[in-house]
């Protein structure tokens, strides 16, 4: 993260004693990236955090890619995506290269375990559903819209307080930034930046745990899954302070960047990967030059594939989406608006579609789940009349 926090009790100096009312030391544990080079937090636990009772494989599963198919454009229906499980359980990996995976998920279960990604960071956005993200640095509520930012490290679960639960999900194999365009070198977010520190939001309620019992914890590497067996509750930090936390943004929040004629995607980015940016799509009004054309022109993706996850309202440029619909336009042919859009869009004074997309400078791939969701004529739909 950008700026300091803390929350909790913690020493006055770091790496000196602190002491529990009984006389024994609080343990003190430092989260952080890059060596000791990045960003850091240390917490303080009621209990060494390296107390393991027991590990075994809890899964073992490789994503299965499709078959060698043409290269042409898709279109994901994922409404579909049947409703299961927790928030881990529910993912279906829909495509991957080196540096991501994007899923999505539909959970209707709270997580009865604590997770972790040990490979880089996550991007949960929150579609549909609102509930309470769990972690050691405290709770996160998280509402409809929400982007929840998970550092590699945290440990987290899931607890829905609604049923209807609808989620896409970025594993980055990396760490998740703003981009370095919108922050000065002080780390303070720029005045031309389309969000700030006071529109993200940290873990607001520190629940310190002392039970005992039997408490798992799963950790995800690569395609395995290892559990931990721990007998005291892994959620045991009285206090921490420092600039890797958890967070949450909402797409609310995102102040769209606009200009008297169509402006190019950059200007909707939010969030930087290794190999991927993240993108939002939020209402704002239309270009004010005379002969702007709204809608946005025919392009090339010539370095990367351009993946938009469709959430609300109508859109400009596409026929034929619904909620939750996925496009996929890959790398090597253009794409632009359907047949009619392009016209269409002239003398519109805003609009009001909302959308998640997600920029990859490596070619993705589909896996076989992803091929359940397919519109099979969407490659199709510029043809004419459609």
């Amino acid at each position: 993260m950008t700026y300091y926090y803390k929350l909790g009790n913690i020493p006055h100096k770091r790496h000196t004693q602190f002491r529990q009312l009984n006389g024994s030391l609080y343990h003190e544990e430092a989260i952080g990236l890059h060596g000791f080079s990045g960003v850091q937090s240390l917490l303080y636990h009621l209990r060494p955090p390296t107390q393991i009772q027991k590990i075994w494989i809890a899964s073992n599963a490789e994503i299965l890619y499709e078959d060698q198919n043409p290269l042409h454009h898709r279109h994901l229906r994922t409404a579909t995506t049947i409703a299961k499980g927790d928030a881990v359980e529910s993912r279906l990996p829909l495509m991957a290269n080196a540096d991501l995976c994007i899923s999505v998920a539909c959970p209707t279960q709270p997580m009865q375990y604590w997770y972790r990604f040990s490979r880089g960071d996550e991007v949960i956005f929150i579609h549909d559903g609102s509930g309470i993200l769990e972690t050691q640095f405290g709770n996160l509520f998280y509402r409809p819209g929400d982007y929840l930012v998970i550092p590699t490290g945290v440990l987290w679960r899931i607890l829905p307080d609604a049923v209807e639960q609808r989620m896409l999900v970025v594993e980055a194999y990396g760490h998740i930034e703003p981009p370095a365009r919108y922050i000065n070198r002080y780390g303070q977010f720029l005045e031309h930046s389309p969000y700030c520190e006071r529109d993200l939001r940290p873990p607001m309620q520190l629940i310190v745990h002392d039970e005992e019992g039997e408490f798992e914890v799963r950790v995800k590497a690569g395609n395995q899954m290892t559990s931990y067996l721990y007998y005291h509750h892994p959620l045991d930090v009285v206090g921490w302070d420092g600039y890797l936390w958890p967070f949450a943004f909402n797409i609310e929040d995102f102040e769209p960047i606009t200009g008297r004629v169509h402006q190019p995607p950059p200007v909707h980015q939010t969030f930087e990967g290794s190999g991927f940016v993240l993108c939002s799509f939020v209402p704002r009004l239309f270009d004010y030059h005379p002969l702007a054309i709204p809608a946005p022109y025919n392009h090339s993706n010539v370095d990367s594939d351009e993946v938009i996850y469709y959430v609300e309202g109508k859109f400009m440029s596409r026929k034929g989406i619904e909620r939750a619909s996925i496009t996929v336009h890959p790398r090597g042919i253009p794409h632009g608006p359907h047949p009619g859009m392009y016209e269409g869009s002239i003398g519109k004074g805003r609009t009001d579609e909302l959308a998640v997309m997600i920029d990859t400078f490596r070619p993705l791939k589909l896996t076989q789940h992803a091929l359940k969701f397919e519109d099979k004529d969407y490659a199709y739909s510029w043809g004419g009349d459609w």
